[in-house]
């Protein structure tokens, strides 16, 4: 069985950026969802330059300005799953700042 190594150091070989930032836009949403009090005019402003077929998106490896978006402000979504014990979106967001941001 050969093993899969992660560089992202180097070349971010084998990471997959975009899904790491999918699962957070998903959390986030999710969470919207959810919990409808937790989108304040900051996050609606934010969700609005994240293209709705954000996943269609990155499957095609465009728009990078996203996953931009969402690592440029992980401390702040970092608060917005935190301040509602939010375990799904810090798991993601962990993930995606460990290999991405």
């Amino acid at each position: 069985m050969q093993t899969t190594t992660k560089d992202r150091y180097v070349s971010f070989k084998n990471i997959d950026c975009y899904e790491n930032a999918s699962m957070v836009l998903d959390a986030m949403c999710k969470l919207f969802e959810s919990e409808p009090k937790s989108e304040n005019e900051f996050w609606t402003r934010f969700m609005e330059m994240i293209p709705e077929n954000y996943r269609e998106v990155f499957s095609a490896r465009e728009h990078k300005d996203t996953l931009y978006q969402v690592c440029s402000n992980l401390f702040y979504i970092y608060d917005l799953f935190e301040e509602y014990d939010f375990e799904e979106g810090i798991t993601a967001m962990e993930l995606c700042e460990l290999e991405c941001c």
